[in-house]
């Protein structure tokens, strides 16, 4: 049984790692600017959600570990 939860332990591990690396390149300052800087303001207000919509993940991951963490030491 332990080889099996050391088998589910890589695996999520990798997962976790490869999405990570994908959205690692997803945007960056430059784009922001040189966008920010034209005249199509919609694609620019595009660009700027999908930022805060990167950011936003680590906060929701960090506070769902945190909330797991407060379940398992309030019983």
């Amino acid at each position: 049984m332990g080889s099996m939860n050391q088998k589910i332990k890589y695996i999520l591990s990798v997962a976790f790692v490869c999405f990570f690396v994908l959205q690692g390149s997803a945007q960056c300052a430059m784009c922001r600017a040189v966008l920010e800087n034209g005249d199509d303001t919609s694609q620019a207000e595009a660009i700027n959600n999908g930022i805060v919509y990167l950011m936003a993940v680590p906060y929701v991951l960090v506070a769902g570990v945190v909330f797991i963490i407060y379940r398992k030491f309030r019983n």
